[in-house]
């Protein structure tokens, strides 16, 4: 049974909805409201026994010593130092599943806008320059190749997707899946060469930190067109940048980056590209959903009852 005397800590704001459950089971403190982190946590440490949120690395576990579990706002738990917490026997849990669909639409909307500049003649209309001119003519997802890099469970809402879409799919990962009908590469610059778009959707962290480089890059090619609503870091940013300026990659559609939400400027200037403020789950449904998941399995844990999505 979950109890007001229970002591967690909230380590980034949440959705209101997600606090609001929190608030009403828990006492919760709030490390990103304190003026003074260290004075906050000498004080509130020793009673903490939970996190919800991320962002805790082996400092923060360090400074909770009757911390027991992290409960992540998320399905990627990448700021969260998952070996430190397994040394000190603390469990993680993320959001998985509840967001795919939310995730996978965005995935779609951003190929149909950077296939058909969508933002530009949204642009192209409001500046009033189409009584003067035809916009052009630009592409289509019919009958085009995608290759996704990570086929879970959002990869493979997004191949279902495309498929409706008429385009081929195969896909890119550590093994094989033999429940899975499209062509698997086990390299990822072979799938990119044969590939029209390719689609970023795998964990971020230290395993696949850069693991677009610029020679998949590169293969994806001048008519290659690249989405990425993973994490930044899994692609090369300088190396990308420059391809799409040199018109060595065709496009890119782009929910993450390395730095966000500081982008670099360069990609403004750039008419191949559709920017987005990595929004992939930022729906009224999908937010109150992973909120939802947070409080479940924090108060699974604490009525001694199976996680619903232990990571950890």
């Amino acid at each position: 049974m979950t109890d007001a005397a229970i002591d967690i800590l909230q380590t980034h704001k949440l959705l209101a909805s997600c606090e609001a459950g929190l608030a009403e089971r828990y006492t919760v403190h709030k490390l990103h409201e304190a003026t003074d982190r260290a004075a906050f946590l000498a004080e509130v440490g020793p009673r903490i026994r939970a996190i919800a949120g991320g962002n805790v690395d082996p400092g923060l576990i360090a400074a909770l010593p009757k911390l027991e579990i992290i409960a992540n706002f998320g399905v990627g738990y990448d700021s969260i130092d998952t070996a430190a917490a397994r040394a000190a026997n603390v469990r993680v849990t993320n959001t998985p599943n509840v967001l795919n669909d939310a995730v996978a639409e965005l995935t779609i909307g951003l190929m149909v806008a950077l296939a058909r500049r969508i933002p530009q003649a949204d642009q192209f209309v409001r500046q009033g320059k189409w009584p003067h001119a035809g916009f052009g003519l630009f592409s289509e997802l019919t009958g085009k190749t995608v290759g996704i890099l990570g086929l879970g469970r959002i990869g493979k809402e997004i191949a279902t997707r495309a498929q409706a879409m008429k385009m081929r799919v195969v896909y890119y990962g550590r093994k094989r899946q033999p429940t899975e009908p499209h062509v698997f590469y086990d390299n990822l610059v072979d799938m990119a060469r044969d590939c029209d778009w390719l689609v970023i959707i795998a964990l971020g962290g230290k395993g696949t930190e850069r693991i677009v480089s610029r020679e998949v890059l590169t293969a994806l090619g001048p008519k290659g067109r690249l989405v990425n609503v993973a994490r930044g870091t899994l692609v090369d940013e300088d190396a990308m940048l420059e391809l799409l300026q040199s018109g060595g990659l065709g496009g890119a559609a782009l929910d993450v980056f390395v730095n966000e939400p500081a982008v670099p400027e360069a990609f403004f200037a750039l008419d191949n590209v559709v920017l987005s403020p990595h929004q992939g789950s930022a729906t009224t449904q999908t937010r109150d959903a992973m909120g939802a998941l947070v409080i479940a399995n924090l108060d699974a844990h604490f009525a001694g009852e199976p996680l619903p999505s232990a990571v950890v």
